[in-house]
């Protein structure tokens, strides 16, 4: 009896994973096979024709160029400030080190477009800030962000988090006996960082450097509203300009350079893992105490400093999105009798489509959160279970869409859902490509979290369940769902926060009904609404640092190293 229902639950978890698998492998992996398709054929039959056409026109070279400069020089402008801020917060016995991590979390979930307008609104002759300063450039200058050096600038403060992030975690590791050892050899002040930390964290920082990279050159906020307006193209503004401009009649085109965008960015990939594989320092046994070296006399500038640069890259942009806000026209200085309120209650109350944006954006983002958890969840623990060959192939190339551009998977999306099998019917122009783009973009970001959770579970809990003969849905529901509740959750959380603000996959995807609001941001600051396009820039900053609060104040419930900004 106990074989036949062990025999009849193994068929169960058989069917289920095939199924789940199925469905994975649709969103994820389906509309990059078929962009690859798309690029490598002419009506159905293999053709290089269009590809060498493509990519021989002098915008595609024109565009690359730009692409490699800029987020190659953005990521050197993230390496600088992401690794000072990493070294100094792990190794030395700064104060108040959760607020700075926090502070620094808040670039790398507002989006790039906010990033980039809240810039524009503090530099430039018609800054509200500068004029109320009496500083203001003379009428008529350029617009300086406006330029590859704007570019550059923003894409390394949007993008420093993720140096920060991925340094620290490896310099945490290394315990104090390291160091003490060193020092004991005759090892002293620079050196020691030098011949013995710097070594340590090299795998920690290829791998930041290398992701930084893939995610300045997918970057479309901050080259579409800098680059745009100076004539300078990126390959994902070049997308956007020739499908805005000509809409699906260039689809096979654009999908030429939307595999060149994932060719670089793979390639920057395979750079990192390559170098981090020849590392050939190691730990060995576990870390003890954390590295923790005083500044002594030095504490006190050390912090002034880090908290000026704090304010310069966060808190003064935000002044002037605020400024520009509260005042009647762009370029009126503030003061008691120009202050008003008048752009927040027309772009909030009277705009219908700011109204439709913030539905669709949190019934977009909750939904693919919701969704993906209600796969991940029994995805992760049947591949934990049954390690198949289908499983393990889809594991190995699950951060694939992640790790590509959102460019790319947008270009796949529209090639894939514009024209469903056997069907007249297209979701292209529908809310639901924008949804189906999301789940296929952040399904990395919810199954991982709960993966890693699934693993540390004692598989013995599972089998006392089943051999007292508990349904497989019974075991979902009383026992793998309360143990990976806390992952899935957190993960849950970072999809919404993700997707809440998103704008590269939608610039592509949205139509008129299904506008998201980093579309609207857009559009207004395009439009010459730079107030309106503040306003709600400004409400959206307020609503993700509320979001961040409410994680911090559940980070508790949470599995350890989940909240990114936890110390």
């Amino acid at each position: 009896m106990g074989i036949a229902l062990q025999t009849g639950s193994s068929r169960a978890e058989a069917r289920l994973l095939s199924s789940i698998l199925i469905i994975a492998l649709c969103l994820t992996l389906a509309p990059v096979v078929r962009l690859f398709f798309e690029g490598v054929t002419d009506q159905g039959r293999p053709s290089l024709d269009l590809m060498r056409d493509v990519l021989a026109q002098p915008s595609t070279l024109s565009a690359l160029k730009h692409s490699i400069v800029t987020a190659g020089l953005g990521t050197v402008v993230s390496l600088v400030l992401g690794a000072a801020f990493a070294f100094l917060v792990a190794l030395t016995d700064l104060r108040a080190k959760a607020a700075l991590v926090f502070c620094l979390m808040i670039p790398m979930m507002i989006p790039p477009q906010i990033t980039a307008l809240s810039w524009i609104q503090i530099m430039g002759p018609s800054s509200v800030l500068l004029k109320t300063l009496g500083i203001a450039p003379p009428l008529g200058s350029p617009q300086p962000l406006y330029s590859p050096e704007g570019i550059i600038l923003l894409l390394g403060i949007q993008h420093m988090s993720i140096i920060f992030l991925t340094l620290r975690a490896g310099l945490r590791s290394i315990p104090q006996d390291v160091v003490e050892a060193a020092r004991i050899s005759g090892a002293r002040g620079l050196r020691t960082w030098w011949q013995v930390v710097l070594p340590l964290t090299l795998p920690s920082l290829a791998a930041g450097t290398a992701i930084t990279f893939v995610t300045a050159l997918g970057n479309f906020g901050i080259p579409a509203m800098l680059g745009i307006p100076a004539g300078y193209s990126t390959l994902p503004t070049l997308v956007y300009q020739k499908l805005a401009g000509m809409g699906t009649t260039v689809l096979a085109e654009v999908s030429v350079l939307a595999m060149l965008i994932g060719a670089v960015a793979v390639t920057g990939i395979l750079l990192q893992r390559h170098f981090q594989g020849r590392q050939k320092l190691h730990l060995v046994g576990s870390t003890s105490r954390p590295l923790a070296l005083p500044l002594g006399a030095a504490r006190l500038p050390v912090e002034i400093a880090l908290w000026a640069v704090v304010f310069a890259i966060l808190v003064l942009p935000m002044f002037g999105l605020l400024a520009a806000s509260l005042v009647p026209a762009y370029g009126v200085p503030l003061r008691l009798d120009t202050l008003t309120l008048d752009k927040w209650h027309e772009v909030l109350f009277r705009q219908p489509v700011t109204t439709r944006a913030f539905a669709n954006s949190f019934g977009l983002a909750a939904g693919a959160a919701l969704a993906l958890m209600l796969i991940c969840l029994p995805l992760a623990w049947l591949m934990e279970r049954r390690r198949t060959r289908l499983a393990r192939l889809f594991d190995s190339l699950l951060d694939l869409p992640y790790a590509l551009p959102g460019v790319v998977l947008s270009i796949a999306m529209i090639l894939l859902l514009i024209n469903l099998p056997f069907t007249d019917a297209t979701l292209y122009g529908t809310i639901w490509i924008i949804f189906l783009a999301y789940m296929g973009r952040f399904f990395a970001v919810m199954f991982r979290p709960v993966q890693a959770s699934l693993k540390l579970l004692d598989p013995a809990m599972d089998e006392a369940a089943q051999s007292v003969g508990a349904s497989l849905r019974r075991r979902l529901r009383d026992v793998i769902l309360p143990l990976s509740a806390p992952a899935a959750a957190a993960g849950a959380i970072l999809v919404f926060l993700t997707a809440f603000n998103e704008l590269t996959v939608s610039a592509l995807l949205w139509s008129s009904g299904t506008e998201t609001l980093g579309v609207v941001i857009f559009n207004l600051n395009d439009s010459g609404e730079a107030g309106m396009a503040s306003a709600l820039a400004m409400a959206i900053v307020l609503v993700v640092m509320a979001l961040m609060g409410l994680v911090q104040l559940l980070s508790h419930r949470f599995p350890k190293g989940v909240v990114p900004w936890q110390t």
